[in-house]
């Protein structure tokens, strides 16, 4: 079992920047791979971004490439969302999932653990 808490969350300004933290536990972090996902109201949760289990790996959604970097570290047990030049369609409560398989999807269905979400306000 993997518990996992975001945290990070928060209102900023369009333009501005934010980091988004996931503590996972259980012993099995650095065989998962991790996933960020968001959802706007009156929206369907969507996919932003995940890494694979050694950090090597990571693929972005079209929205937000160029501007978000996942990555992880192992020792710690966290995987981080940096969030740049945010926009205010990037609203959204966002969630932390975790995989029971190293490898990277960003099919909702393949995650096997969810957090409770953190919610990210910008304003224009």
């Amino acid at each position: 079992q993997v518990q996992l808490a975001e945290s990070g969350g928060g209102l900023v300004q369009a333009g501005g920047s934010l980091r988004l933290s996931c503590a996972a536990s259980g012993r099995t972090f650095s065989l998962n791979a991790m996933g960020w996902f968001r959802q706007a109201p009156g929206k369907a949760r969507e996919f932003v971004a995940a890494i694979n289990s050694s950090g090597g790996g990571t693929y972005y959604a079209d929205s937000v490439k160029g501007r978000f970097i996942i990555s992880r570290d192992n020792a710690k047990n966290i995987v981080y969302l940096q969030m740049n030049s945010l926009k205010p369609e990037d609203t959204a409560v966002y969630y932390c999932a975790a995989r029971r398989s190293p490898i990277i999807i960003a099919r909702e269905e393949g995650y096997d653990y969810w957090g409770q979400g953190t919610q990210v306000t910008v304003s224009s």
